[in-house]
């Protein structure tokens, strides 16, 4: 007898197969049947005029605190999501080391994952325990206790800070230092980290306004803790390399950390427009000059234009602007009084003026939208650009930015006009995803709590991309979320519908799947509000044959796995 059948379905298999009338069948957490099913089944879920097809798989997630409080790490599998693999960008939260308490591990990343990765400092505190010392403790803290599947690399800030204490910021490494990284990052991966992670992106920044630790290892560092993965079968690297394009230099470390670890290297992220071909061609030269020398370099595509929200509060993309980042390390309930003062706001104006070239997308002040104010006076000004309130205002763009801030608070926000949601943009993502080297991702879920919404990549690429502008098939989409990020990762039997392969099934409807309206909601450890969008469409998520999620509601049952190297 089967544990489940799902019944009257189309499937699409996740490998790219042309969609076919199949029942599928379950036990023990496994399918053992797809086609034409006659056994008896404890339990019946009717796909009737539905998508059946694998759960989705995110490969770049920073579910990595969430997880231990959320066991669902939501909102992805109400998305589709069965898979996540967190650590990525190098931040993660493990190991601590035995001297944690010694060095202030924890005094430190807590503050730098609330700054770098938009999570509340306050949901991080009153959350998780913080008392586990290695890799392995971590995950134990996970295994039994979650609803999706979930694996973690092991971050390069967090090796660094408990190796090198307070150097970790500054300092370069000398060789006994880079010795005890690798030698902790082998620790870790035997304890059941997917790989290694880092970042070199000058977008990131800690909690005092400096540069993340990954940011001041030099090449021989990152080579040799790419290389402790060389004897390691199943894991990856995944690197944050900053904004493309990129210099010569940049595809020399790339390329050789893949060299080191004879393992995939897969990097974020890349965004699609049409108005900067230099982008798409750099990362293109980048695969092809890898794959020449025998490496295998992957990027991760931005699947649709992205809407942040900026405030004071989080200080997101803000801090990247000239002389910002200092601003951004005061603190949270001290910053309106800083604005206050005419000559700080006079520097924040400068650097207003001048931001980094390749920010320039995301700053141009006359388009940028107020999103949210608590001002009652300012509320019917919601939507409107700048350029609007400094009109009817008749006041300067700037000082109308600032006195939004000022009038509204620190959690006043602003979005930036979305890049590249023109025809060819879109046109141009859809030739990028067919590219062997290219990868849909890049979600980020789980971090940028209160300023992006990219956890809705899966339904929003099956929604826009598939259904409204016919980019792609539907079986194409699927096979892109499902199967090729699965095979890239090292994650056996997932991915597909197939005999033998672990039951994460998604059942949804092709016809309306799409995500939900965007809002804020306080459900975060102690009241912590975050974005969150529920989805359209999807009407059963499966993880290991176990239905998690039932019409936009979570059953309550926890069958997930936690993911170690070819698990």
């Amino acid at each position: 007898m089967l544990d489940c059948e799902i019944v009257g379905g189309t499937v699409i298999d996740g490998t790219g197969a042309p969609r076919a009338r199949h029942d599928v069948g379950i036990v023990d957490g496994r399918i053992v049947a797809v086609g034409v099913i006659d056994d008896d089944a404890r339990e019946t879920i009717d796909a009737t005029g539905r998508i059946v097809a694998p759960g989705f798989v995110d490969s770049h997630t920073h579910h990595d605190a969430q997880i231990l409080w959320d066991p669902t790490a939501s909102p992805s599998p109400f998305h589709g999501v069965t898979t996540v693999v967190g650590g990525n960008c190098g931040f993660t939260i493990a190991p601590l080391g035995p001297s944690a308490a010694d060095n202030n591990a924890v005094d430190y990343l807590l503050p730098m994952l609330a700054r770098v990765e938009g999570m509340s400092i306050d949901a991080l505190r009153a959350g998780p325990s913080w008392d586990w010392a290695s890799f392995a403790d971590y995950l134990s803290r996970i295994e039994g206790h979650t609803a999706v599947n979930a694996g973690f690399l092991v971050g390069h800030s967090a090796l660094r800070r408990v190796v090198m204490g307070d150097g970790a910021v500054g300092d370069v490494a000398d060789d006994g230092q880079v010795a005890a990284m690798c030698r902790l990052l082998a620790d870790s991966i035997d304890g059941g980290g997917l790989g290694f992670s880092s970042s070199l992106a000058a977008t990131h920044h800690d909690n005092d306004g400096n540069p993340i630790p990954s940011r001041f290892a030099q090449p021989a560092e990152l080579l040799a803790l790419a290389g402790v993965l060389r004897n390691k079968p199943g894991t990856f690297v995944a690197l944050n390399p900053g904004i493309t394009p990129f210099g010569d230099d940049d595809i020399e470390l790339i390329t050789g950390m893949a060299l080191a670890a004879g393992r995939p290297l897969t990097w974020n992220a890349l965004p699609i427009e049409a108005h900067r071909p230099d982008v798409v061609a750099s990362a293109r030269h980048l695969a092809q000059y890898a794959a020449e020398r025998g490496a295998t370099v992957v990027a991760q595509v931005i699947p649709d234009p992205r809407l942040f929200y900026l405030s004071f509060a989080n200080g997101f993309l803000l801090d990247s602007l000239p002389g910002w980042a200092k601003f951004f390390a005061i603190p949270a309930g001290e910053r309106i009084g800083a604005l206050r003062d005419d000559q700080q706001q006079a520097r924040l104006r400068e650097g207003a003026l001048n931001p980094p070239e390749v920010l320039r997308r995301f700053f141009g002040w006359e388009t940028m939208t107020l999103a949210s104010t608590t001002a009652p006076e300012h509320v019917e000004f919601v939507g409107r650009t700048l350029a609007d309130i400094a009109g009817a205002w008749g006041r300067d763009i700037y000082d109308v930015f600032f006195d939004l801030v000022l009038a509204g608070g620190i959690d006043t926000s602003f979005t930036p006009k979305p890049s590249g949601d023109d025809d060819a943009s879109w046109q141009l993502r859809s030739e990028v995803w067919r590219e062997p080297n290219m990868l849909i991702g890049a979600s980020d879920a789980g971090a940028h709590l209160d300023n992006a919404s990219s956890f809705t990549y899966t339904t929003s690429l099956l929604g826009r991309a598939v259904r409204e502008r016919h980019l792609l098939s539907l079986e194409e989409a699927v096979h892109y979320i499902t199967d090729a990020p699965a095979r890239l990762c090292g994650i056996g039997a997932r991915g597909r519908l197939a005999v033998g392969f672990h039951a994460d099934v998604v059942v949804f409807d092709e016809a309306t799947i799409a995500p939900g309206p965007i809002a804020l909601r306080g459900d975060l450890p102690g009241g912590a509000r975050r974005l969150y969008a529920d989805a359209i469409g999807i009407h059963h998520v499966l993880v290991n044959g176990t239905e998690i999620v039932r019409d936009g509601t979570w059953t309550g049952a926890l069958p997930g796995s936690v993911l170690r190297p070819l698990s």
